[in-house]
């Protein structure tokens, strides 16, 4: 195998390498005299889940035969799309309706397929939306069990009228979901949840921790969480929570997708990631960011390493 695995610094120099143990082999990305011929290079976000993503992509690479460097924790969208752009990075993970809304609009109803063919449409040019893997990171209307059978709540559809018996419904969520087309002014627009019927109440951790533990002690009756965070109750193992399903498809799909610059990555290695990814599930996600995040703590590399050999509890390839 022949995967490198190192921390990118797009910015950074010596300080970054001696602070991070890499002193004397930290090289620049953007430097193309610092890239093998035929060597594919992988970004990552700078969150967990995007880079046991991307680590499982150089692995499975790596294990075809080709060169892969990986440069983890890159930083937000707009800073890892410009490394893709300047050819510092060949192939990063992303989510495909969130990335069909940074570069337009997304069909309102949309379903996966068309979500992944306006993307491919809306991409800029030289770059190029690989098959996408079953498993979705998305927002996700979560309540407790006890609060689904308290208000008869299953989907969406069924909180028009818990807000009307039950008076303004609390939604824990960042604050920005007030501007998202899905957040509280879609419950009413598409679900007919009457105006006032909802209330946005903001907490700062993206469904983390705070927002799972006010869900839990009722001080707000549902939560914004995305499908792929672990949900640990007090008791370390998961909450018992109902995921409002969602018929009219307000939120839309958030596919993971490699996206790659075209002239970057052949067919062989398009083919490696589609095998892969075809096999790659939400509920994969879900395991492999507990084990980041919970009391194992593991790495990234070994995540994926362990999700590639089927080692880790449940994966697609158990």
């Amino acid at each position: 195998m022949n995967a490198r695995i190192t921390r990118r610094g797009f910015l950074a120099g010596a300080g970054l390498a001696a602070a991070t143990g890499l002193a004397g082999c930290l090289i620049d990305p953007a430097n193309p005299a610092n890239r093998k011929p035929g060597q594919i290079r992988i970004g990552s976000a700078m969150f967990p889940e995007s880079e046991i993503v991307a680590r499982i992509w150089a692995l499975a690479l790596a294990d075809s035969g080709r060169d892969v460097h990986v440069i983890p924790q890159i930083g937000s969208r707009e800073v890892y799309l410009a490394a893709l752009a300047e050819g510092a990075i060949d192939l990063v993970p992303e989510y495909s309706g969130n990335l069909l809304a940074h570069y337009g609009e997304v069909p309102a109803g949309a379903d996966e397929a068309d979500i992944l063919a306006a993307l491919r449409a809306a991409l800029p040019g030289g770059f190029l939306a690989l098959d996408a893997a079953p498993a979705e990171s998305k927002d996700a209307y979560r309540v407790t069990r006890a609060t689904a059978e308290e208000l008869d709540l299953t989907s969406l559809a069924d909180l028009a009228a818990a807000a009307e018996a039950a008076g303004p419904l609390r939604i824990g969520a960042p604050p920005e979901l007030a501007e998202r087309p899905y957040g509280p002014d879609g419950l009413i627009g598409v679900y007919g949840v009457a105006p006032g019927g909802v209330e946005l109440v903001g907490y700062g951790d993206s469904g983390g921790p705070l927002t799972l533990r006010a869900l839990l002690d009722g001080a707000i009756d549902l939560a914004n969480i995305y499908t792929t965070s672990p949900i640990p109750g007090p008791d370390g193992r998961p909450a018992d929570l109902v995921t409002l399903a969602d018929p009219e498809r307000l939120i839309p799909p958030q596919n993971v997708v490699p996206v790659a610059r075209a002239a970057a990555v052949d067919e062989a290695a398009r083919e490696v990631l589609a095998g892969v990814n075809a096999r790659l599930t939400t509920e994969d996600l879900v395991a492999m960011n507990q084990r980041s995040s919970g009391v194992e703590k593991a790495g990234a590399d070994r995540i994926a390493r362990d999700w590639l050999d089927g080692a880790a509890p449940g994966t697609g390839l158990g």
